[in-house]
């Protein structure tokens, strides 16, 4: 096959593949071949992506998950996944292998690791993720989804952006109608799998709104599958009109319609956000061990296009006035909106894209000369 091959490994999350996702749209548009090297949990978020991207599932796991038992099986189940993934490279070498975080990632970049191939990682978030800080200093270029990104001593990163999917960039600086006398659209998302303490608060924060604002608003909310009976069943009393939905497979359509979003500061949304350009209230994962969803708003928070509510602050009673008070002045709505498409990166698949074809040209060039690009 005279195609170059780019591996990427990524898993575990909506965060990690969406970025995975846009870059492999991109490199099968320029006429490489893509494979996403992943586990059985992270292909259930391979749903959108291109037909064309061959889907290895190699076994991998964490400590972070399981009893005692599942515990010592994790160096095991790792090293088969890696064994495997050295055996496929063997046999179809790749030009690149590119990480995006989570632990599935680790058999594909270890394999590459051993097998001195070029290799990267893309970070998502503001503070590295632990499997991308393992690879740090092993991977030939850190591509920086925020920044700055924290990283370790005499690691030097590239600050590339954040990768967004084709569906968002078809929509980015779609025109923002700001609040008025008319229905009103708002976004409500956890991740992607939804955030349980959305589900308590919003809603009633929503519900607490003078009911000028209720009869017109339109609310999507994205709930975990446990929460969904109740939040509907909340609406509905409450009389407002929403969907609820533990996913949102079209999330750019939605975004692009919303006056406000109400989310996470997962590194993905935060990105989506800045291309499509909409205000937003941000929530930052309280349990996150490294903060980095704080990390990741403060872009959008310091040039005024989101309010950060610290999770331990969030309550009905101020997160409604934090809604009206967006809903009540529709200039500053808007300036929010032109606020974060101010700080938005629209060409981060490229910036990435171009990174990537910069390392496999080194290794041809290293072939031609016979030098060891792997050798650090």
């Amino acid at each position: 096959m005279t195609q170059p091959l780019l591996i990427i490994a990524a898993g575990g999350t909506g965060g990690h593949m969406f970025p995975a996702q846009a870059l492999a749209e991109a490199m099968l548009a320029r006429g490489w071949r893509v494979k996403l090297s992943t586990d059985a949990r992270g292909a259930r978020y391979t749903g959108a992506f291109p037909e064309a991207v061959e889907i290895e599932v190699r076994s991998s796991a964490t400590f972070a998950r399981g009893g005692a038992l599942a515990k010592l099986a994790v160096p095991f189940r790792i090293a088969g996944g890696t064994i495997s993934s050295v055996i496929r490279m063997l046999r179809d070498k790749p030009a690149v292998v590119v990480g995006f975080g989570g632990y599935p990632s680790i058999p594909a970049l270890a394999a590459a690791t051993i097998l001195k191939r070029p290799r990267a990682i893309h970070e998502q978030n503001g503070v590295l993720g632990r499997v991308n800080e393992m690879f740090a200093k092993r991977v030939h270029a850190i591509a920086c989804g925020t920044w700055p990104t924290e990283l370790p001593e005499g690691v030097q990163g590239h600050d590339i952006g954040n990768p967004v999917r084709a569906a968002i960039l078809a929509r980015a600086g779609a025109p923002y109608i700001p609040p008025g006398d008319y229905p009103l659209s708002l976004l409500v998302m956890g991740g992607s799998q939804g955030a349980r303490i959305l589900s308590d608060v919003v809603p009633a924060a929503i519900a607490a709104l003078p009911e000028q604002y209720r009869q017109h608003i339109r609310v999507s909310h994205q709930a975990r599958p446990e929460d969904e009976a109740r939040v509907v069943s909340f609406y509905e009393q409450a009389g407002i009109d929403a969907t609820v939905q533990p996913f949102f497979a079209d999330v750019p359509e939605r975004m692009a319609e919303a006056q406000l979003v109400i989310t996470r500061a997962g590194a993905s949304t935060v990105a989506d956000l800045s291309v499509i350009g909409r205000p937003s209230i941000l929530v930052p994962l309280a349990a996150a061990i490294r903060d980095e969803q704080t990390a990741n708003a403060r872009g959008l928070v310091d040039a005024g296009a989101a309010i950060l509510v610290p999770e331990k602050r969030l309550d009905p009673e101020s997160l409604a006035e934090q809604i009206q008070t967006i809903l009540d002045f529709p200039e500053g709505a808007t300036q929010m909106a032109h606020a974060a498409l101010a700080t938005g990166k629209p060409d981060a698949t490229q910036r990435l894209v171009e990174l990537v074809e910069g390392l496999a040209g080194n290794e041809m060039a290293a072939e031609s000369t016979g030098e060891n690009f792997g050798e650090q």
